[in-house]
């Protein structure tokens, strides 16, 4: 993501205790510096005898001020890298290019540029002292050496002070093994959230999992009924576009833009001692042959909540589930707790399948702050994550892990940035922790988190990237499901109000929007990519007519 505005710089505030148990080690003779970050107090969601995450810094240092140049070097194994300096109010002007050898193949990847865009949360998260400026992170896969090259251009005179080489070793969590195939198909279309990781792009058509089913390419359990198997899939980018839920009979779109004002505070984070903030209410799994229930309403909050609602842990799978599928359901569901607010609405709509965090290996030691909520969930961005195309869905897990070690310990956010992840594949990931149903507020579209949610594709659109037909669908399916638990039209427009200046709106400024809306429509970034950003309008089309969504009454 590059950027096209000037970042300004914010007044710092004293460092918050950051829950988290961490060692440091310095590899001999290399000068890196290896965080490695194991589970504290909190749940990890994952396997106890999986690796963990590490993040692994390495000095840019160098007697010319405009560049600095790091010559091939051993490294720790490592998946995901960036560059980041110490002040996150710095907005570098330049360009930061690295090559990677393979850690399996030992061959030397071409320079690769790494992408610049993120914008800290214009919140106290994002002005807090431990806040580092840095570059979009890049997956490499597995790599054991690097060489960098970072040059001062533009405006700026030198390189940013403090500036070092983050690479980040997702860990191998066991829960958060993408491994199952099916086209980014599973759920029951009753808000479960029983989707399974998927390892291959699908056809864009929906599909229901059933107690007994058994993902294709494993093993079946022999006391488990055979699955039919599945028909052979198309190449992503062949996926029919016309496979789209029938619409749900909504009435038509409302043209008129609906005004909405910044919420007045930030709600008050709870106490040290209050459960996980990801640790969400679940309704009791269904046994095998058994139709789950769908969630209890969930009601948009009226005013600012005061904590988090005081919620028990995650629910597990039940151990009937006779599938023998080497790694956890996901279990993550809309909650049938009470409301941040406490206010009563219409009931909530089916919500499609979303790979919980437990499910993806998210290590929730690292969370430094429980999740804040807003009023309401006016808009979605769409962003991509402006990293690789050439990632096999399998990974896609590795990478969301990646991703929220970088912004923790890289960027120095409480929690991963973005609400919501989808890859090629078409399946969905929970992203910050809060509630998949809650209006929780996120870190990804700098001027306008207080309104809206972030949906992060993985991959890069803006440089030879096409979405592929059910990662659209993906998107479309899950704004309209977002935005209609909050009564949005998915294909109107709202007016909102800039909360810092974005390069396209200053402070203050109204800005009228489409309720799905890309990156580069609220902040100066080249975001979602060209390709992404095209598809915009299908989206749209696509949310409107999404049997998960919900359209306000006329």
């Amino acid at each position: 993501m590059s950027p096209r505005g000037i970042r300004a710089r914010r007044p710092r505030v004293p460092k918050r205790t950051m829950w988290l148990a961490a060692g440091v080690v310095v590899l001999a003779g290399t000068g890196v510096t290896a965080v490695s970050v194991t589970g504290g107090s909190g749940g990890s969601g994952a396997d106890e005898a999986s690796r963990p995450a590490q993040a692994h810094t390495l000095s840019l240092d160098g007697k010319d001020p405009k560049k600095r140049e790091l010559p091939r070097t051993d490294t720790q194994l490592f998946s995901l890298v960036g560059v980041s300096w110490e002040d996150g109010a710095d907005d570098f002007e330049g360009t930061a290019q690295i090559r990677t050898r393979g850690a399996e193949s030992g061959t030397w990847t071409d320079w690769r540029d790494l992408d610049f865009g993120i914008r800290a949360p214009e919140t106290e998260e994002g002005d807090a002292s431990r806040v580092r400026g840095a570059s979009e992170p890049l997956w490499v896969g597995p790599s054991d050496a690097v060489e960098a090259r970072v040059v001062a251009g533009g405006k700026e005179t030198a390189v940013p002070d403090a500036l070092r080489l983050d690479m980040i070793d997702p860990g191998d969590e066991k829960g958060g093994k993408g491994q199952g195939k099916g086209g980014g198909k599973g759920g029951n279309g009753k808000g479960n959230g029983q989707g399974k990781p998927s390892t291959e792009p699908g056809t864009g058509e929906s599909a229901t999992a059933t107690a007994g089913a058994t993902p294709s390419g494993e093993d079946a359990d022999p006391t488990a009924a055979p699955e039919e198997p599945a028909e052979p899939t198309q190449e992503p980018t062949e996926a029919p576009a016309t496979e789209q839920p029938a619409p749900s009979g909504a009435p038509a779109p409302s043209d008129a833009p609906a005004p909405s004002e910044e919420p007045a505070q930030e709600p008050t984070a709870t106490e040290p001692g209050a459960p996980a903030p990801s640790q969400e209410p679940t309704t009791e799994p269904a046994l095998p042959g058994e139709e789950p229930t769908a969630p209890a309403p969930s009601d948009a909050p009226t005013q600012e909540p005061t904590e988090d609602p005081a919620t028990p842990a995650p629910s597990e799978e039940p151990a009937t589930e006779p599938t023998p599928a080497p790694t956890a359901e996901p279990t993550t569901e809309p909650s049938t707790g009470p409301d941040p607010s406490g206010s009563t609405s219409p009931a909530a709509p089916a919500a499609p399948a979303i790979v919980s965090r437990a499910d993806w290996g998210a290590d929730e030691s690292l969370v430094v702050d429980p999740p804040s909520y807003l009023d309401t969930v006016d808009a979605v961005f769409v962003h991509h994550t402006a990293g690789t195309n050439d990632y096999d869905c399998a990974d896609s897990a590795a990478i969301v892990r990646g991703i929220l070690t970088y912004h923790v310990e890289t960027n120095g956010w409480s929690d991963i940035g973005y609400n919501f992840f989808v890859d090629k594949c078409g399946t969905v990931f929970e992203g910050r922790a809060g509630g998949v149903d809650k209006p929780v507020r996120g870190a990804h579209t700098y001027g306008f988190n207080g309104y809206s949610a972030g949906v992060s594709l993985l991959g890069d659109y803006e440089n030879g990237g096409t979405p592929t037909a059910v990662a659209k669908k993906a998107i479309a399916d899950l704004s309209a499901w977002k935005l209609g638990l909050h009564g949005v039209d998915p294909e109107a427009q709202v007016t909102l109000t800039a909360a810092g200046d974005t390069g396209v709106y200053d402070t203050g400024e109204q800005a009228t929007l489409n309720t799905i809306s890309g990156h580069r429509d609220g902040y100066a970034t080249l975001c979602p990519g060209a390709a992404l950003y095209s598809a915009l309008p299908e989206i749209r089309g696509a949310a409107g007519a999404s049997v998960y969504g919900s359209r306000p009454e006329k």
